[in-house]
């Protein structure tokens, strides 16, 4: 039997703690009330013939006082129900010492594994690290009621970012650059007005990034349109300055010199950009959680020059950046959102060659994510608009001001996730027992959700002028509250939920590629979408569902129930849930017919849903990617590539890897033929479906291969 202590750590059940309890609880009450010693053993053997895989230090708290209770010896229940509040008094005291100082020795291997984006070994990191595990501590010992810090930490629900709770930020947003660069901002004090060129432009764009980054701790996403005018700016200053400078010179000639050095500066600005999101380290001692938003839009000024942006993004992120042994690596920073539409879908449209240049770089960078802008005006009132940082999409919001739709400058306050397979579990192929759990578990969810909300009411503006006073969410007075845009859904208040997959397995028998699997799960998808309009029709906050990707989460979920509930075929034995809808990845199901099934999920999931598949190196094979491609734009409104390309961990190239001669694997850039070091694709058909592992042919090598 195993036992989970506060700070979530497992250890194997030990009775003599018990007796050691009672036995000073009996020294704290006079004779006649204390317990025999056989008594004593009874009760601690009471509670080890429990005989549950995992048990609460507080579950076994309470069998004991129950135990004494029903003795009669209730001065002796007394004394250990002080004796264990006098405990709790002194974890209380400090609960932090161990993890911080495992931190700053390099042991904490969950910190370690949590962000990859973070190095646990740089002190800027371990300085925010540092204050995340005292954050977590208040957290869970005095910001939250016990009801919910002990629904946490039995996997009930998640309450994200507990390690920045204690400071009054929201989650991630959808920057209003476009006001911040039209109309100035201030940054460390400093005014920055609006740029007159395209290079001034991109500087800024990141300096304002790195502010608003060092200020919430989630996403930012900005809008690249917004740089097209001042792309055009720039050309019409080299024009103009090529006139004066060369008075003798044909308009054709001016013209053409005024292109090439706003070629030049184009190639420049974006180089900034993604230099600058590389290389900043946010407060937080991580780059920024950057996304630019690619998108034409029909009737834009500037579609032109915003067509030749997002050329020179995709061409310079197709390239990559070096690395330290100075080889060409995917960077994880800025992420990009690639909009399809009518004028770029692959059919004949004027922007066609952005698209297939996008294809090119998912084959070999993984980026970018699609968008269907036909998809998205179907289900959001006509608009197309960025995700924010984990693919959390804002719900609609109509200006009163404007009467016009309005998305940036908006943001989210939190989220907090259900963990559904738990109830599937408990409540077996009772759909009436799952119901009413569910009902039960969605209540706890609220109360936690409206931490958060309440956590951010009466804050002051001078929190993050950024933010609130200098236009990246609004232009507020200094010391006016935010409350305003905490309510009426201005800004979203996120459920997530994980493992829609097992848990329909759970209560149905089938996955909700079945016909009466999926009948259960979009119900289920609706009452949970239905739930979040409820609290939001009561309260006028921006409660919405959320498919959240939080890969760590589904290990969590799936390490708490298996611990709880032991090994169950397809459900805890795999070590993980599926994110959010998603189908499993051991379902034998092809690229297409898994978007297509998930599309109809995405729908009902309005804070926000993303789809991928994985697929092989594609780089020989575009033809096919781009078949994917379109049928992203007529059926599906988010979707990405896993793309399983070779790759050396020891100098980082990842390009091909060609088996030499002598018939080993060897890494044209180093000549590394150690195969442990290797990532390797085995490249047969170009197969657009999931992968498994199995053991190659070549030196019986156990290597990545894929369905043929």
């Amino acid at each position: 039997m195993k036992v989970i202590k506060r700070d979530n750590s497992v250890v194997d059940f030990d009775r003599s703690k018990i007796v050691n309890a009672i036995q000073k609880a009996n020294a704290a009450v006079e004779e006649q009330f204390r317990l025999d010693d056989a008594s004593v053993d009874v009760i601690a053997d009471a509670v080890a013939a429990s005989h549950k895989p995992r048990l609460l230090v507080e579950d076994i708290q309470d069998m004991v006082e129950t135990k004494l209770m029903a003795a009669g010896k209730y001065e002796l229940a007394k004394a250990y129900i002080i004796y264990r509040y006098t405990r709790a008094l002194v974890r209380k005291a400090n609960t932090t010492d161990e993890s911080i100082l495992s931190l700053l020795r390099n042991q904490n291997k969950d910190l370690a594994e949590e962000n990859s984006n973070k190095n646990t070994a740089i002190a800027s990191t371990q300085r925010d690290y540092i204050a995340g595990e005292v954050s977590r501590d208040l957290t869970r010992r005095i910001l939250l009621p016990e009801k919910i810090s002990k629904a946490h930490d039995e996997g009930v629900l998640h309450f994200h970012d507990a390690d920045y709770f204690v400071q009054p930020i929201f989650n991630c947003c959808l920057v209003n650059i476009g006001d911040m660069l039209d109309n100035g901002t201030m940054i460390n004090g400093k005014l920055i007005e609006s740029p007159k060129s395209f290079q001034v432009a991109c500087t800024i764009v990141t300096q304002i990034i790195a502010c608003v980054a060092s200020n919430q701790y989630g996403g930012q996403s900005v809008e690249m349109s917004h740089l097209g005018k001042y792309l055009r700016l720039t050309y019409e200053k080299y024009l103009r300055k090529t006139r004066e400078a060369a008075p003798e010179l044909d308009e054709e000639t001016a013209v053409k010199i005024a292109e090439a050095r706003t070629k030049d500066e184009l190639k420049s600005g974006v180089q900034t950009i993604q230099y600058q999101i590389n290389t900043l380290m946010t407060t937080n001692g991580q780059s920024p959680f950057v996304t630019l938003f690619l998108c034409l839009r029909e009737g834009d000024p500037y579609i032109r020059e915003n067509a030749a942006i997002i050329q020179e993004v995709l061409e310079q992120r197709l390239e990559g950046i070096k690395n330290e042994a100075g080889v060409y690596i995917t960077p994880a920073f800025p992420k990009l959102v690639y909009v399809l539409d009518e004028c770029n879908n692959l059919s004949g449209g004027e922007y066609d060659y952005l698209t297939e240049l996008a294809v090119k770089c998912s084959a070999k960078r993984m980026y970018p994510d699609y968008i269907s802008a036909k998809i998205m005006r179907e289900t959001h009132n006509g608009n197309v608009y960025s995700p924010m940082g984990c693919r959390s999409f804002l719900t609609d919001w109509i200006d009163p001001e404007t009467g016009a739709y309005k998305y940036e400058g908006r943001f989210n306050q939190g989220v907090v996730s259900i963990n559904l397979p738990q109830i599937g579990i408990l409540s077996g192929q009772d759909e009436d027992k799952f119901w009413k759990l569910l009902d039960e578990r969605l209540e706890l969810c609220y109360e936690a959700l409206m931490c958060r909300h309440n956590a951010l009411m009466g804050v002051r503006s001078d929190v993050s002028p950024i933010h609130w006073q200098y236009g990246a969410i609004a232009r507020l007075k200094k010391g006016e509250p935010i409350d305003k845009y905490l309510l009426d859904n201005y800004s979203t208040i996120s459920l997530g939920y994980i493992g829609i997959y097992e848990v329909t397995k759970l209560v149905k028998g089938c996955s909700q590629t079945e016909p009466e699997g999926k009948d259960f799960a979009l119900r289920l998808m609706t009452y949970l979408r239905d739930t979040c309009y409820k609290w939001r029709d009561q309260t006028g906050i921006g409660f919405s569902l959320y498919g959240t990707p939080a890969e760590s989460l589904c290990y969590r979920f799936a390490r708490i129930d298996k611990e709880r509930f032991g090994t169950i075929k397809d459900i805890t034995d795999k070590g993980y849930y599926t994110n959010s809808y998603h189908v499993d990845v051991r379902e034998k199901i092809d690229a297409f017919s898994k978007f297509q099934i998930e599309s109809e999920f995405q729908r009902l999931s309005p804070g926000g849903a993303i789809s991928y598949v994985e697929i092989p190196n594609m780089r020989h094979n575009l033809e096919a990617l781009k078949d994917v491609v379109r049928f992203i734009y007529d059926n599906i409104q988010y979707a990405e590539f896993n793309t399983k390309s070779d790759y050396c961990q020891v100098c980082g190239y990842d390009g091909e890897i060609q088996i030499n001669d002598d018939g080993e694997w060897e890494c044209p850039c180093c000549g590394n033929k150690d195969h442990a070091k290797m990532n390797v694709v085995r490249r047969t058909c170009g197969y657009l479906g999931e992968n498994f592992w199995n053991v190659g042919k070549t030196k019986e090598i156990k290597s990545r291969v894929l369905h043929l």
